[in-house]
């Protein structure tokens, strides 16, 4: 789950005022009380009064949001749209519109999701949550080695955190948003679920983690560069893929378990599906644990490809002298 809220939150400043956006790289990070970031504040407390309206009223505005951002977030369209050109490139022109509109409204229903899970965690939802695998979870952590948990960005990845955090002692890693006030809401919003939240650069951290014998639930589908990275397959396309997932399973031979999230926006439920251990894995060889971990993804990606995150610049990285699609 590492950049999911981050991408979204691109895509609500890409639509926003030009006042909630986070300003250039050149100038230093702003206060959380800066007057550079009131904009932003403004935002969050729209979200607190979203977090309280009756559950179908708020989902269905995330929906209408996401519909509204289809037409104003052009460039993160254009993302989408060159992504599902690589990726499923038998479908015609109209066939990938058709997509890529659904795909908007799930989003917009995601950042919903998210608000919802962050700023009122009292609203309870297991009632409208199924997860299938728990079994698997429970007996992994019987091993005493630690878990790995591996999902993908699903546009429903937050929402799995209320249900879940009554499973498995989790902790979760994430991505650091540059403006303070997200950061500081992300932080905050998921640490009334997980054991810690821990930024993707505190490696020791989430290994002392694993030593303690706790879940680690991440998501390993972003681009990340190439140092820590191989071109593994994804759709058929040599994507940078994290070599991270190998290395902390090795560390201490803590089992795999892949994980999918999915909504049914016609009777608002949510799915969650949690694999066996992935068996011989890590094989040694990183480009080949890579592309199995992609494969797994892949075909989630094929079950709902509506839902998942396509605005993310998934193929920004290239191998040597091959360049970007975006």
């Amino acid at each position: 789950m590492v950049a999911g809220w981050y991408h979204r939150v691109a895509l609500l400043q890409s639509v926003a005022p030009a006042a909630t956006r986070y300003m250039s790289k050149r100038k230093p990070r702003p206060k959380i009380y800066s007057p550079r970031v009131w904009g932003t504040w403004a935002l969050v407390g729209l979200g607190w009064l979203i977090a309280r309206l009756p559950l179908r009223v708020s989902i269905a505005l995330g929906r209408a949001m996401g519909r509204a951002a289809f037409f104003l977030a052009r460039d993160r369209r254009h993302i989408a749209d060159v992504n599902l050109h690589l990726c499923f490139p038998e479908l015609s022109t109209a066939e990938r519109q058709s997509l890529i509109r659904r795909n908007f409204a799930h989003v917009g229903v995601g950042l919903v999701e998210t608000i919802i899970t962050w700023l009122n965690p009292r609203l309870r939802i297991h009632d409208r949550f199924t997860i299938n695998g728990v079994e698997h979870v429970e007996h992994a952590q019987q091993l005493g080695r630690g878990v790995l948990l591996i999902s993908a960005h699903f546009t429903c990845i937050d929402i799995g955190s209320q249900p879940f955090s009554g499973i498995a002692k989790t902790d979760v890693m994430y991505r650091e948003n540059k403006n303070p006030v997200w950061e500081w809401l992300q932080l905050r919003g998921r640490r009334h679920y997980f054991e810690h939240v821990l930024e993707r650069g505190q490696v020791r951290e989430a290994l002392r983690g694993l030593k303690a014998g706790n879940t680690l639930w991440y998501a390993a589908d972003q681009d990340y560069g190439p140092k820590h990275s191989v071109f593994a397959p994804f759709f058929g396309i040599p994507a940078a893929t994290i070599t991270a997932t190998a290395r902390l399973a090795a560390f201490n031979d803590s089992p795999v378990l892949f994980m999918t999230q999915t909504r049914d926006l016609d009777n608002l439920t949510w799915r969650m599906e949690i694999s066996p251990p992935i068996s011989g894995f890590p094989c040694g060889d990183e480009l080949a644990d890579a592309g199995r971990i992609n494969a797994l993804i892949e075909t989630a990606v094929r079950e709902h490809p509506e839902q998942y995150l396509w605005l993310h610049r998934r193929f920004k990285t290239r191998p040597q002298g091959e360049q970007r699609p975006y």
